[in-house]
């Protein structure tokens, strides 16, 4: 089982060392890649005035925030939602800066950065010269994003989610080996057999060469006991 925390901040603006704070934190829990329906969400006071660029982006503003937690009444519970599982984070680099400012300022060890997963990163190797924001790839992925009228943490770590399960692979089903055993994932996706099976590749040159391979072995053979698909 491999546990993962897909995971988006907010911020007051764009740089942690100008004393900028996050005001949203969201963290959607993926085991196998999927998510499970757990998450942590907190609108976080920051004390400090929002950025009027970062309110456009996020809607968030200063009135939304008073009487909000501040991060370090909130981090020690951060830390255990996390626990030890990687982060995947679209642009880790900006998230790990202010989620390490914040645990600094309570007090708390950071975070050590390799265990972020950085989508952008997937994102750029696998369609290389394509746009890689998280917008991009919900549209190249048919992700819905009619709720993304502004950034949002929980928001957006959602559909980080999904994003992420597409770069490893799309919707596939779990690999239960236990006979008889089901997934209790939620939203898994199982894949549907096709309407009609695809024609097979195999020749009728090859079938015959196998066929006499097979007639050439000795003693009991146990491709035999199976029927050789016809040559389309």
């Amino acid at each position: 089982m491999i546990r993962e925390i897909a995971l988006d901040t907010e911020t007051t603006g764009l740089k942690p060392e100008e004393g900028h704070r996050i005001v949203e934190l969201g963290c959607v829990e993926l085991i196998n890649h999927v998510p499970t329906g757990r998450t942590f969400h907190h609108f976080l006071y920051p004390d400090r005035a929002m950025e009027a660029g970062a309110s456009r982006v996020s809607g968030i503003t200063d009135e939304m925030l008073v009487g909000k937690p501040i991060f370090g009444d909130i981090a020690q519970a951060f830390l255990d939602f996390i626990a030890d599982a990687p982060l995947v984070i679209h642009n880790a680099g900006f998230d790990m800066a202010f989620l390490n400012m914040e645990l600094q300022r309570a007090g708390l060890a950071p975070l050590i950065f390799e265990r972020a997963i950085d989508t952008i990163a997937i994102a750029r190797r696998k369609y290389p010269g394509a746009p890689a924001s998280l917008d991009a790839l919900c549209k190249r992925f048919a992700i819905d994003l009619s709720e993304r009228t502004t950034h949002g943490a929980l928001l957006d770590a959602n559909l980080l989610a999904q994003v992420y399960l597409e770069l490893c692979g799309g919707r596939q089903p779990a690999l239960i080996l236990a006979a008889g055993a089901e997934s209790d994932l939620a939203g898994l996706i199982r894949r549907q057999p096709r309407p009609e099976p695809l024609p097979s590749l195999i020749t009728a040159d090859e079938l015959a060469a196998h066929a006499a391979f097979i007639d050439g072995l000795k003693g009991e053979v146990i491709w035999k006991q199976y029927e050789l698909p016809a040559a389309a």
